[in-house]
């Protein structure tokens, strides 16, 4: 029997059943890797064509700061 090398190290992949309430449960595997503990909140973004991702909403912060101060000259119309 073969056994395939597992992931290179900060990559996993899982898979998660939809409960009835529509509820997912993330992975132990994940969850310890990313820090995610119980009552933390988490960011879903969908997109029909690529899916859904679930991040946590201080990546988008950084990135919306950022957004917003590079277009300080245009931001207002003359």
């Amino acid at each position: 029997m073969t056994h395939l090398p597992g992931p290179p190290p900060g990559k996993l992949a899982g898979t998660a059943k939809v409960g009835e309430k529509g509820q997912i449960v993330i992975p132990k595997d994940m969850r310890d890797l990313f820090d995610i503990n119980p009552g933390d909140s988490l960011l879903l973004l969908a997109d029909i064509e690529r899916g859904i991702a679930i991040v946590r909403p201080e990546t988008l912060e950084g990135f919306a700061d950022g957004v917003l101060s590079s277009g300080d000259a245009a931001a207002a119309p003359s």
